[in-house]
Protein backbone atom coordinates (compact mmCIF):
# COMPACT_ATOMS: atom_id res chain seq x y z
CA UNK A 1 0.00 0.00 0.00
CA UNK A 2 2.92 2.35 1.14
CA UNK A 3 4.54 1.65 -2.48
CA UNK A 4 1.32 2.75 -4.24
CA UNK A 5 -0.01 6.18 -2.55
CA UNK A 6 2.49 6.97 0.32
CA UNK A 7 3.03 5.80 3.95
CA UNK A 8 0.41 8.94 5.04
CA UNK A 9 -1.58 8.37 2.11
CA UNK A 10 -2.31 4.62 3.14
CA UNK A 11 -2.63 5.11 6.75
CA UNK A 12 -4.90 7.83 6.48
CA UNK A 13 -7.39 5.44 4.11
CA UNK A 14 -6.76 2.97 6.13
CA UNK A 15 -8.13 4.82 9.27
CA UNK A 16 -11.32 6.26 7.46
CA UNK A 17 -12.46 2.48 6.18
CA UNK A 18 -11.41 1.42 9.93
CA UNK A 19 -13.97 3.92 11.07
CA UNK A 20 -16.43 2.73 8.73
CA UNK A 21 -16.34 -0.80 9.23
CA UNK A 22 -15.31 -0.83 13.12
CA UNK A 23 -12.28 -2.23 13.00
CA UNK A 24 -8.55 -1.56 13.60
CA UNK A 25 -6.83 0.05 11.01
CA UNK A 26 -3.95 -2.22 11.16
CA UNK A 27 -6.29 -4.88 9.70
CA UNK A 28 -7.62 -2.76 7.34
CA UNK A 29 -3.85 -2.01 6.36
CA UNK A 30 -3.15 -5.46 5.92
CA UNK A 31 -6.53 -6.13 3.77
CA UNK A 32 -5.52 -3.55 1.53
CA UNK A 33 -2.20 -4.75 1.28
CA UNK A 34 -3.19 -8.29 0.64
CA UNK A 35 -5.65 -6.76 -1.46
CA UNK A 36 -3.06 -5.12 -3.96
CA UNK A 37 -0.46 -7.82 -4.17
CA UNK A 38 -3.08 -10.31 -5.49
CA UNK A 39 -4.59 -8.19 -7.78
CA UNK A 40 -0.93 -7.28 -9.19
CA UNK A 41 -0.04 -10.51 -9.35
CA UNK A 42 -2.75 -11.63 -11.43
CA UNK A 43 -2.08 -8.83 -13.83
CA UNK A 44 1.01 -10.44 -14.12
CA UNK A 45 0.09 -13.76 -14.44
CA UNK A 46 -2.25 -12.80 -17.09
CA UNK A 47 0.54 -10.93 -19.03
CA UNK A 48 3.09 -13.76 -18.57
CA UNK A 49 0.33 -16.54 -20.16
CA UNK A 50 -0.30 -14.60 -22.70
CA UNK A 51 3.25 -14.57 -23.83
CA UNK A 52 4.13 -17.48 -22.78
CA UNK A 53 5.63 -19.72 -25.39
CA UNK A 54 5.41 -23.29 -26.54
CA UNK A 55 5.64 -25.57 -29.47
CA UNK A 56 3.62 -27.18 -32.15
CA UNK A 57 3.33 -30.79 -31.98
CA UNK A 58 5.05 -31.95 -35.40
CA UNK A 59 7.44 -35.16 -35.85
CA UNK A 60 10.49 -33.18 -34.74
CA UNK A 61 9.32 -30.29 -32.04
CA UNK A 62 9.94 -30.29 -28.09
CA UNK A 63 6.70 -30.64 -25.58
CA UNK A 64 7.62 -26.80 -25.02
CA UNK A 65 10.73 -25.02 -25.72
CA UNK A 66 14.09 -24.42 -23.98
CA UNK A 67 18.08 -23.11 -24.29
CA UNK A 68 19.92 -25.23 -27.40
CA UNK A 69 23.37 -23.90 -27.34
CA UNK A 70 24.69 -26.54 -29.94
CA UNK A 71 22.18 -25.93 -32.83
CA UNK A 72 23.98 -26.22 -36.54
CA UNK A 73 21.65 -24.37 -38.09
CA UNK A 74 18.96 -21.99 -36.64
CA UNK A 75 20.92 -20.72 -34.39
CA UNK A 76 18.75 -17.68 -34.05
CA UNK A 77 16.27 -19.30 -31.70
CA UNK A 78 19.41 -20.98 -29.58
CA UNK A 79 17.86 -18.95 -26.51
CA UNK A 80 14.66 -20.68 -26.62
CA UNK A 81 14.29 -23.74 -29.10
CA UNK A 82 11.42 -25.91 -29.89
CA UNK A 83 13.76 -28.22 -31.66
CA UNK A 84 16.76 -29.98 -30.70
CA UNK A 85 20.38 -29.63 -32.01
CA UNK A 86 20.31 -32.93 -33.62
CA UNK A 87 17.59 -32.26 -36.19
CA UNK A 88 19.26 -28.51 -36.86
CA UNK A 89 22.22 -30.37 -38.16
CA UNK A 90 20.50 -32.07 -40.53
CA UNK A 91 20.38 -28.49 -42.20
CA UNK A 92 23.98 -27.74 -42.14
CA UNK A 93 24.92 -29.25 -44.73
CA UNK A 94 25.34 -27.30 -48.13
CA UNK A 95 23.67 -28.26 -50.33
CA UNK A 96 21.01 -30.14 -49.50
CA UNK A 97 20.24 -33.24 -50.92
CA UNK A 98 17.97 -35.39 -48.59
CA UNK A 99 16.84 -35.07 -44.89
CA UNK A 100 15.21 -38.37 -43.75
CA UNK A 101 12.86 -39.69 -46.37
CA UNK A 102 12.85 -35.99 -47.94
CA UNK A 103 14.31 -35.20 -51.27
CA UNK A 104 15.43 -31.43 -51.31
CA UNK A 105 17.27 -31.76 -55.36
CA UNK A 106 14.60 -33.11 -56.90
CA UNK A 107 14.97 -30.35 -59.32
CA UNK A 108 18.79 -29.98 -58.95
CA UNK A 109 20.48 -28.47 -56.27
CA UNK A 110 19.45 -25.40 -55.05
CA UNK A 111 21.62 -22.30 -54.85
CA UNK A 112 23.40 -21.76 -52.30
CA UNK A 113 21.05 -18.12 -51.50
CA UNK A 114 17.87 -19.41 -52.55
CA UNK A 115 18.76 -22.61 -49.72
CA UNK A 116 19.69 -20.09 -47.24
CA UNK A 117 15.67 -18.86 -47.67
CA UNK A 118 14.62 -22.54 -47.66
CA UNK A 119 16.20 -23.26 -44.44
CA UNK A 120 14.87 -20.07 -42.92
CA UNK A 121 11.22 -21.37 -43.18
CA UNK A 122 12.55 -24.83 -41.98
CA UNK A 123 14.13 -23.16 -38.79
CA UNK A 124 11.06 -20.81 -38.23
CA UNK A 125 8.42 -24.12 -38.39
CA UNK A 126 10.81 -26.67 -36.43
CA UNK A 127 12.63 -24.25 -33.73
CA UNK A 128 10.63 -20.90 -33.21
CA UNK A 129 8.98 -20.84 -30.01
CA UNK A 130 6.28 -18.34 -31.49
CA UNK A 131 5.42 -20.22 -34.64
CA UNK A 132 2.39 -21.68 -32.21
CA UNK A 133 0.80 -18.45 -31.89
CA UNK A 134 -0.56 -19.34 -35.73
CA UNK A 135 -1.48 -23.00 -35.00
CA UNK A 136 -3.56 -24.17 -37.43
CA UNK A 137 -6.85 -24.34 -36.28
CA UNK A 138 -7.51 -28.25 -37.89
CA UNK A 139 -4.01 -29.26 -37.75
CA UNK A 140 -1.75 -28.89 -34.11
CA UNK A 141 1.54 -29.58 -36.13
CA UNK A 142 0.97 -26.90 -38.82
CA UNK A 143 0.59 -23.03 -39.35
CA UNK A 144 -1.75 -20.44 -40.83
CA UNK A 145 -1.53 -17.04 -41.71
CA UNK A 146 1.73 -16.59 -40.26
CA UNK A 147 2.61 -12.66 -41.22
CA UNK A 148 5.84 -11.75 -43.13
CA UNK A 149 7.21 -9.15 -44.44
CA UNK A 150 6.57 -8.44 -48.15
CA UNK A 151 10.63 -7.10 -48.24
CA UNK A 152 11.13 -10.47 -47.35
CA UNK A 153 8.97 -12.55 -49.49
CA UNK A 154 10.34 -10.51 -52.15
CA UNK A 155 13.77 -11.12 -51.44
CA UNK A 156 12.72 -14.89 -51.41
CA UNK A 157 11.78 -14.82 -54.34
CA UNK A 158 14.51 -12.86 -55.81
CA UNK A 159 16.98 -15.41 -54.16
CA UNK A 160 15.21 -18.45 -56.02
CA UNK A 161 13.92 -16.85 -59.31
CA UNK A 162 16.50 -19.23 -61.21
CA UNK A 163 16.34 -22.08 -59.06
CA UNK A 164 14.29 -24.42 -60.56
CA UNK A 165 10.93 -26.87 -58.64
CA UNK A 166 8.36 -28.63 -59.93
CA UNK A 167 5.85 -28.39 -56.99
CA UNK A 168 3.64 -24.98 -56.48
CA UNK A 169 2.64 -26.12 -52.68
CA UNK A 170 5.88 -28.05 -51.13
CA UNK A 171 3.89 -29.83 -48.60
CA UNK A 172 1.51 -31.49 -50.50
CA UNK A 173 2.53 -31.39 -54.46
CA UNK A 174 4.13 -34.48 -54.24
CA UNK A 175 4.35 -37.86 -55.36
CA UNK A 176 4.93 -39.76 -52.38
CA UNK A 177 6.36 -43.47 -52.52
CA UNK A 178 8.41 -45.47 -50.26
CA UNK A 179 12.02 -43.98 -51.49
CA UNK A 180 10.68 -40.59 -51.20
CA UNK A 181 9.02 -37.91 -52.96
CA UNK A 182 9.02 -37.08 -56.56
CA UNK A 183 7.61 -34.85 -58.95
CA UNK A 184 4.36 -35.08 -60.82
CA UNK A 185 5.30 -32.43 -63.06
CA UNK A 186 8.13 -30.87 -65.32
CA UNK A 187 10.79 -28.68 -63.18
CA UNK A 188 10.60 -25.26 -64.05
CA UNK A 189 11.74 -22.00 -62.59
CA UNK A 190 10.58 -20.45 -59.41
CA UNK A 191 10.00 -17.14 -60.98
CA UNK A 192 7.60 -19.38 -63.99
CA UNK A 193 5.81 -21.33 -60.96
CA UNK A 194 5.20 -18.08 -58.98
CA UNK A 195 4.53 -14.39 -60.24
CA UNK A 196 6.00 -12.25 -57.25
CA UNK A 197 7.54 -12.71 -53.53
CA UNK A 198 3.75 -12.29 -52.54
CA UNK A 199 2.76 -15.55 -54.56
CA UNK A 200 5.43 -17.46 -53.33
CA UNK A 201 5.04 -16.99 -49.95
CA UNK A 202 1.12 -17.71 -49.74
CA UNK A 203 1.53 -20.56 -52.01
CA UNK A 204 4.84 -22.56 -51.18
CA UNK A 205 3.76 -23.55 -47.86
CA UNK A 206 -0.39 -23.93 -48.79
CA UNK A 207 -1.81 -21.52 -46.50
CA UNK A 208 1.34 -21.17 -43.68
CA UNK A 209 1.80 -17.99 -44.35
CA UNK A 210 0.54 -14.22 -45.68
CA UNK A 211 1.82 -11.38 -46.73
CA UNK A 212 1.96 -8.16 -44.54
CA UNK A 213 2.98 -4.68 -45.23
CA UNK A 214 2.01 -3.25 -41.35
CA UNK A 215 5.30 -2.38 -40.35
CA UNK A 216 6.03 -3.98 -36.86
CA UNK A 217 3.83 -6.57 -37.53
CA UNK A 218 5.16 -8.94 -39.90
CA UNK A 219 8.21 -11.29 -39.61
CA UNK A 220 11.33 -11.53 -41.49
CA UNK A 221 12.66 -14.18 -39.48
CA UNK A 222 15.46 -12.44 -37.57
CA UNK A 223 16.47 -11.00 -34.45
CA UNK A 224 13.94 -8.29 -34.60
CA UNK A 225 10.94 -11.10 -34.38
CA UNK A 226 10.82 -11.35 -30.74
CA UNK A 227 9.93 -8.25 -29.86
CA UNK A 228 7.80 -8.04 -32.89
CA UNK A 229 5.71 -11.29 -32.43
CA UNK A 230 5.06 -9.30 -28.60
CA UNK A 231 3.69 -6.30 -30.24
CA UNK A 232 1.09 -8.87 -32.23
CA UNK A 233 0.19 -10.51 -29.70
CA UNK A 234 -0.42 -7.38 -27.20
CA UNK A 235 -1.95 -5.11 -30.16
CA UNK A 236 -4.37 -7.34 -32.13
CA UNK A 237 -4.97 -11.02 -30.73
CA UNK A 238 -6.29 -12.10 -33.86
CA UNK A 239 -3.76 -10.50 -36.44
CA UNK A 240 -3.26 -13.73 -37.54
CA UNK A 241 -6.70 -14.15 -39.31
CA UNK A 242 -6.51 -11.17 -41.63
CA UNK A 243 -6.98 -11.54 -45.00
CA UNK A 244 -4.08 -11.94 -47.51
CA UNK A 245 -2.44 -9.68 -50.23
CA UNK A 246 -4.09 -10.45 -53.44
CA UNK A 247 -2.05 -11.98 -56.18
CA UNK A 248 -3.90 -13.05 -59.02
CA UNK A 249 -1.86 -16.47 -59.55
CA UNK A 250 -2.28 -17.22 -55.71
CA UNK A 251 -3.65 -20.76 -55.29
CA UNK A 252 -4.30 -21.46 -51.65
CA UNK A 253 -3.84 -25.25 -51.07
CA UNK A 254 -5.01 -27.10 -47.80
CA UNK A 255 -2.45 -27.50 -45.10
CA UNK A 256 -2.02 -31.11 -44.46
CA UNK A 257 0.39 -32.65 -41.96
CA UNK A 258 4.28 -31.96 -42.58
CA UNK A 259 4.66 -34.52 -45.03
CA UNK A 260 8.25 -34.16 -45.38
CA UNK A 261 8.45 -35.39 -41.55
CA UNK A 262 6.71 -38.08 -41.73
CA UNK A 263 6.92 -39.57 -44.83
Amino acid sequence: CERLVGAAGCGGRATAVATVLNVTPLLVTRKMQTWISFTIFALLSTVTCRFHPKCLEGKYHKPSPSMELDLGECRLYSASSCCYANYTKKLTPSPIVKIDNFYWNSCGLHSAKCESYLKQIECFYHCSPHASHWVHPNSSVAIQNVPLCQSFCDSWFDACSDDFTCVRNMLTDWKLEEDGNHCRNACIPYRQMYENGIDLCQSAWGESFKVSNITGHCLELNEKDELVVKTIIADSPEESNQEKPSSESNKQMPVEKDIERDA
